[in-house]
């Protein structure tokens, strides 16, 4: 019989548990800044499976890996200056980078599904940060949910959504930016992979740079399929208003069923996105959705919401 996942509070006995079950190959989903990974040791191809066969997640599609620290990043990849400019700017925080592998870096080839490449992220959430010292090894995490579906902003949605196929939840309340990390390639000339929680227009400046967007169709980092976050319901997008059999959600000011940010703030936006869009989805009509500005976070909420309404 499946048992229910262990409830874990982020308190130093709870975070030892967690880090106990992670050095026995256990999946544990654990709250970060931006929503709740689902962590297995990234040196453990049998940890590294279970996540993909929890998730039914393509095995094409890599995760990123999250380390404590830059010491800690440098261990798994080469380096670069633009790799530790952004450290220094964005570091502890929800960005990720994509450097190529060291000869000796120890990952699962699952991990990097096969790529020269690896995603890396040092988070900022205390109960992360405490946990990846308490394990003291690298963690890939991709985001607790079935693949292709909502992102869990809190252990309520972890539970939900996977039960039974992971062993412990850290329970530390909502993730705070509640969007996934931005993912720069920089095994090249610097690339936009995927918009997340820091603005493109932050990481520019401090690169000096443009970054290019990436268009080669390659699925070099998580979050690139066409359709991903999305709810079982359909979804439609830019909408004025609501026909009879949908509910709405909205942005400023407008009537609407469930708002992102009655004040057009795009942080809080951000914040609520996938949690509205577990609420709305669980009344089981479809979604329209007001539009978003194009702007900072908007880039990376419009992108998620293009993914969720794309084809299936």
């Amino acid at each position: 019989m499946a048992q229910d996942p262990l409830i874990l509070s982020a308190q130093p006995a709870g975070i030892q548990k967690a880090a106990a079950l992670l050095a026995q190959g256990a999946l544990v989903a654990f709250p970060t800044e931006t929503v709740y990974g689902l962590g297995a040791d990234a040196r453990n191809g049998r940890a590294v499976a279970a996540i993909f066969e929890a998730k039914g997640r393509p095995s094409f599609n890599p995760l990123i890996v999250h380390v404590p620290n830059v010491e800690a990043a440098k261990a798994l990849c080469i380096w670069s200056d633009a790799a530790e400019g952004l450290a220094m700017h964005f570091w502890p925080g929800p960005l990720s980078m994509v450097l190529p592998l060291r000869a000796d870096h120890g990952l699962s080839s699952l991990v990097t599904a096969g790529l020269p490449t690896v995603a890396l992220r040092v988070p900022a959430h205390p109960a992360a940060q405490a946990l990846l010292q308490r394990f003291a090894g690298p963690v890939a995490a991709p985001s607790a949910n079935p693949s292709g579906r909502i992102s869990p902003t809190t252990a309520a949605h972890v539970q939900e959504d996977l039960g039974s196929k992971v062993a412990a939840i850290i329970d530390d309340g909502p993730c705070p930016v509640g969007l996934e990390s931005t993912i720069v390639g920089l095994d090249g000339v610097p690339r936009l992979l995927r918009p997340g929680g820091v603005p493109a227009e932050d990481i520019q400046a401090a690169l000096g740079a443009d970054l290019l967007a990436s268009e080669d169709g390659i699925v070099s980092a998580p979050g690139q399929l066409l359709s991903h976050y999305a709810p079982r319901a359909a979804v439609r997008l830019n909408a004025a208003q609501k026909t009879p059999d949908e509910v709405f959600l909205g942005f400023g000011d407008i009537a609407c069923d469930l708002n992102l940010s009655p004040s057009a703030d795009l942080k809080e936006a951000a914040a609520n996105l996938f949690e509205y869009l577990h609420r709305l989805d669980r009344t089981g009509r479809p979604i329209a959705v007001a539009p978003v500005p194009a702007r900072g976070l908007g880039t990376a909420i419009n992108d998620r919401l293009r993914r969720a309404a794309a084809p299936r």
